[in-house]
């Protein structure tokens, strides 16, 4: 037998196989950044700059897929990244606030919002998902939030379930849409 410890062979194995395993996944993130071709995503102002907020609230970034395909996931241009953010919409639409890479979804390329059940493999049932579609570059696109539910303000009563913040949201947007198409028309 040689100096070697026993458990030295198996540690070593389970090390590349590990390794091995990472550079998979790795090469298949890349692989999917690079299906989809899109242009550099319209930069959301530094948030001092921002202009003055329809509506406001915490979420969840769950990840942009290629619209109607929840399964799609889009990775390109860092929309593939899970991460908190603040949501702002405006006048000049809707501002993506996060660490992961803020971006503006313009009102031109807003097409609306609805709930639904989930979004790039993530499920949050029922219907805990709030869903933006928008325009970019040549790719109708789906990203999906998870709102936070509402601080309490001491004195100020009830507050807003999720599902009302999300319908307040979705009729928002919607609206945003619709003026918007009517003002271009």
């Amino acid at each position: 037998m040689s100096g070697a410890p026993d458990w030295l062979v198996p540690v070593s194995v389970l090390v590349v196989v590990l390794a091995l395993a990472y550079l998979g996944m790795w090469r298949g993130w890349r692989k999917r950044a690079s299906r989809h071709d899109l242009p550099e995503l319209v930069p959301a102002p530094p948030v001092a700059d921002l202009p003055p907020a329809k509506l406001q609230v915490g979420a969840r970034y769950l990840g942009t897929t290629v619209s109607g395909d929840w399964l799609d996931r889009v990775v390109a241009q860092g929309l593939g990244a899970r991460s908190n953010a603040r949501l702002s919409l405006s006048g000049e639409g809707l501002d993506v606030i996060r660490l992961a890479g803020s971006f503006r979804i313009t009102v031109g390329a807003l097409r609306g919002a609805r709930h639904d059940q989930g979004i790039a493999g993530k499920v949050i049932p029922p219907h805990g998902v709030l869903v933006v579609t928008w325009q970019h570059g040549d790719l109708l696109l789906d990203t999906g939030f998870r709102l936070e539910p509402p601080r309490p303000v001491k004195g100020n009563g009830a507050q807003p379930t999720i599902t009302e913040l999300q319908n307040q949201w979705v009729r928002s947007v919607s609206k945003l849409v619709r003026d918007h198409k009517e003002h271009t028309a």
